[in-house]
């Protein structure tokens, strides 16, 4: 496994996106999305996705200079037409929105509409703890998730997104999808040929596979639980905006990708002062962390908190590098040559 300079490959990166012609807005957040969700440990959603932005910039499926339009629904609500934005940058405009909001009035939300693949939504969620606000994020996508008890899928992966500040750390970040795994990682499955855990994806029958190649769709977390979930998703994503359901939207990667695909996503910030003191506030949700931590575990491996295992990453990435994929790396050299220059050697 190559690793790439965090801090180089960014630098690189900017210095692509400027030459396609990208406005700096959506770089910047575009580039910061994808480093800091590698740094956290989600590569998938990540640095990984980079050729793939890069192809869908080229087609026109993003667009390059958006033009934003918030339509005010009331002193608390709003709708976004993203104009085919990067979903990173249409993401975190509609989260500062919603901060500006939930400041004045208590509770702030955004229905977005016309966005494109937005990476993790956590990127744009966080913005709403950092603001000592509660956030919260979502996002649909093309369907991928089989129907509880169906043969074929339905909704997407549909992420939920849930932040709030605390006292002497970096947020509670708990970003989670709806289905048990992502597809990203079977498609990762495929590349390396390696089999799959038997309750992980479905074949075009319903029926559950392990060889990756023959994956057509993904489990719901929970069943009908996570299901339902997902249908929740969809409704704030969706349905609030008159935008497409999951079962509607082009899939991302096996669509032509000049094909725009009307991604929906929603945020929503509560104002934590509205109801408590902010300091107590975080006295409280630091307090009940530092429990959970100290639960004594069955095994060697300590009893964490949503959010710890990226928090863990994060140092370890900046010092040693991400990690990047052989096949991955290529894809970067396609690109571009510069890449090369962003490897840590041993």
């Amino acid at each position: 496994m190559l690793r790439f300079d965090s801090q180089m490959l960014k630098e690189k990166m900017v210095d692509v996106l400027s030459i396609e012609g990208l406005n700096d807005v959506s770089i910047k957040h575009l580039t910061d999305s994808m480093i800091s969700t590698s740094l956290r440990g989600t590569d998938s959603h990540g640095i990984n996705l980079f050729p793939h932005y890069i192809n869908a910039i080229r087609s026109g499926r993003i667009s390059k200079t958006p033009a934003f339009n918030f339509v005010k629904g009331s002193n608390t609500t709003a709708i976004l037409d993203a104009d085919h934005a990067v979903g990173h940058h249409s993401g975190y405009v509609a989260m500062e929105y919603a901060v500006d909001l939930a400041k004045e009035h208590g509770m702030g939300s955004v229905a977005i509409k016309n966005s494109t693949h937005c990476g993790a939504v956590a990127y744009f969620c966080l913005l709403a703890a950092e603001q000592d606000c509660i956030g919260f994020a979502f996002t649909n996508a093309d369907n991928l998730v089989k129907a509880s008890n169906g043969r074929d899928s339905f909704f997407g992966t549909n992420p939920i997104c849930f932040t709030a500040p605390l006292l002497g750390e970096a947020p509670l970040c708990h970003d989670m999808a709806t289905s048990l795994v992502s597809w990203n990682k079977i498609r990762n499955y495929c590349m390396e040929d390696r089999t799959i855990p038997d309750h992980w994806a479905f074949n075009q029958n319903g029926n559950n596979v392990t060889n990756p190649h023959d994956a057509r769709s993904l489990a719901p977390i929970g069943d009908y639980k996570g299901f339902g979930l997902g249908m929740m998703v969809d409704v704030l994503t969706s349905l609030l905006s008159n935008s497409p359901i999951s079962k509607d939207i082009k899939p991302m990667f096996t669509s032509e990708i000049g094909e725009k695909r009307y991604i929906g996503q929603y945020v929503m910030v509560i104002d934590i002062s509205k109801y408590i003191d902010i300091h107590l506030f975080k006295q409280l949700l630091q307090s009940m962390v530092d429990r959970i931590r100290v639960v004594e575990p069955l095994g060697n491996n300590p009893v964490l908190v949503p959010g710890d295992p990226e928090k863990l990453s994060t140092p370890e990435r900046i010092k040693n590098g991400i990690p990047i994929d052989e096949v991955k790396y290529n894809e970067y050299l396609d690109i571009s040559n510069i890449f090369s220059y962003c490897l840590i050697n041993d």
